[in-house]
């Protein structure tokens, strides 16, 4: 079933203490699916009272356990309701719902991948800390998937029905979206394609509960293990190095059409 927002795909969004944006968020993305989940890990915030009257599926974590947590929670539910894929953004407001036209056009072209929406627009507007994380998380996320990923670290991803059956993964926090895509590649024969979008760090964004040093020692710790696991390890680097990553840009879909789908 090709992927639209009207053919059964959710939009998911892990929320922790996004009082300030979360509204805003969950607005846009309720402008392009009728099927939102809102995960509230265990905010101490007004998380869930600014969005209290919106038509959203909330769960709630009485404390926080976790980005893995949030995401595994909301691919269960999202797979009670039948659908064929989810649509992750951060609660921050840093991701854009008018982008995931664009990620579900990349997910029609090319199905059985994971799509992931790659900040790569404007990348000054990341500070130099997170940019020099990020590039090395690409780096060793590649070979452990054994192919090219641009923005292995960016929440904004389509993820279709097969992949969201990988919620029982053994990973926590951060390392969960890591495990996804090495699994997904690996085990389920998915590859991961990257639609650009804009970089957005401003002031008014609350500080990232993402740590680069502690979360990318995490991430490549995980990393390393499954390199070693699946074998072959010189192979798959080969693999993850021989072509670039895979970026297209598809055209957002406009208005009346979001509208049809709907």
């Amino acid at each position: 079933m090709s992927p639209t927002p009207g053919d059964r795909v959710a939009i998911l969004i892990p929320a922790l203490n996004e009082e300030r944006a979360i509204r805003e968020v969950v607005l846009g993305a309720l402008a392009v699916s009728a099927r939102v989940i809102v995960i509230d890990d265990g905010s101490s915030d007004a998380t869930a009272a600014r969005i209290a009257d919106l038509p959203v599926m909330l769960i709630r974590h009485p404390t926080p356990q976790g980005k893995g947590a949030g995401l595994r929670d909301g691919f269960r539910r999202a797979l009670a309701l039948g659908v064929d894929g989810v649509v992750t953004m951060d609660g921050d407001g840093q991701h854009l719902a008018s982008d995931v036209p664009r990620l579900l056009a990349a997910a029609r072209q090319y199905p059985q991948h994971i799509v992931i929406g790659a900040r790569i627009r404007n990348r000054e507007q990341q500070p130099p800390a997170r940019r020099r994380a990020n590039a090395v998380a690409d780096w060793g996320i590649s070979w452990g998937a054994g192919v090219a990923i641009a923005d292995s670290q960016s929440g904004q991803r389509y993820y279709p029905r097969a992949v969201l059956a990988l919620a029982d993964l053994k990973a926590e926090d951060f390392v969960f979206e890591a495990a996804l895509l090495i699994t997904a590649c690996r085990e389920l024969g998915m590859g991961v394609v990257s639609v650009p979008i804009d970089s957005r760090y401003q002031p008014e964004f609350r500080r990232s509960h993402f740590r680069p040093v502690h979360d990318i020692a995490r991430i490549t710790w995980y990393t390393i293990k499954r390199i070693l696991h699946y074998g072959h390890i010189f192979a798959a680097h080969r693999r993850a190095t021989a072509q670039p990553p895979l970026v297209i840009d598809p055209p957002a879909h406009d208005a009346e059409a979001l509208a049809e789908a709907r």
